[in-house]
């Protein structure tokens, strides 16, 4: 299917790994132009290198903390006006509430909630005036089904997933639609750490961790980062504008609701 958008321009969030550089191959293989941004510059460069050699798009990096007001300048900066946002970035720390302070809290929020709602801010009247424009976040599954040791995670996402769902219907009339995508279990770093963490707090190795959560999913495997790319570039495309204010989730069927 073509999806409508090659020439198109897009800003894809904290995507030097996993799901984020995912998005950004999708969409590069689609045609559009996308500037990639991230903290680290030798990832974020190799990412972009690889995904300029398979095709041909033309990609811009932007060494970035998008959490941080200096980060998002230096990226609206190098992309003011996208046609497509992809806002993405790294999930707080896991653990039990009662260790977490205030500011645990704070940074939870200014990257899971305020960082995205900023950057729709600072870009939405031009997709408007444009009548194109495409937002997705990408979230995580446990809005819909919350994880107990991501309270953080899930309380500053349900917060984001509340905003998009006001404002989502407010901008369609013009073409502009905003989207979550809300991915469950995917073979990415983020998995293995958690992994990692539960391991060591448990006595098991990772392996065995990862090798009991992979049989808790449905599909018995976990998610393909391609998948997933896959699946943002579809919600960019000029034939999504009637889809709006959703929450996609992508988790090989964990997720057990109707709705």
């Amino acid at each position: 299917m073509d999806l409508g958008i090659e020439g198109r321009t897009a800003l894809v969030c904290a995507s030097s790994k996993g799901l984020g550089r995912a998005c950004a191959l999708s969409l590069a293989r689609e045609g559009v132009r996308v500037t990639m941004s991230a903290r680290g510059a030798e990832a974020l460069e190799e990412a972009a290198d690889a995904i300029r050699r398979e095709t041909g798009a033309t990609i811009t990096t932007v060494i970035a903390d998008v959490t941080t007001a200096d980060g998002r300048d230096r990226l609206l900066a190098a992309c003011p006006t996208p046609d497509i946002l992809v806002n993405n970035a790294g999930g707080p720390k896991p653990g039990d509430f009662r260790e977490w302070s205030r500011e645990d809290w704070m940074n939870a929020l200014d990257a899971n909630m305020i960082t995205p709602i900023e950057l729709i801010k600072a870009t939405i009247d031009s997709m408007i005036a444009r009548r194109f424009g495409r937002i997705v976040n990408i979230t995580s599954a446990a809005v819909k089904m919350p994880i107990d040791t991501l309270g953080l995670s899930n309380g500053a996402r349900a917060g984001l997933t509340g905003f998009v769902a006001g404002l989502a219907r407010q901008v369609v009339a013009h073409n502009v639609t905003i989207n979550n995508l809300l991915p469950g279990p995917f073979d990415t770093d983020r998995l293995r750490s958690t992994a990692a963490m539960a391991a060591q707090a448990s006595g098991q190795t990772p392996e065995a961790i990862l090798a009991a959560r992979r049989e808790r999913v449905p599909a018995r495997r976990y998610g393909d980062p391609a998948e997933f790319g896959d699946a943002c570039a579809f919600l960019c495309g000029a034939r999504a504008g009637f889809m709006t204010g959703q929450n996609l989730v992508l988790d090989g069927g964990v997720y057990p609701g109707t709705l």
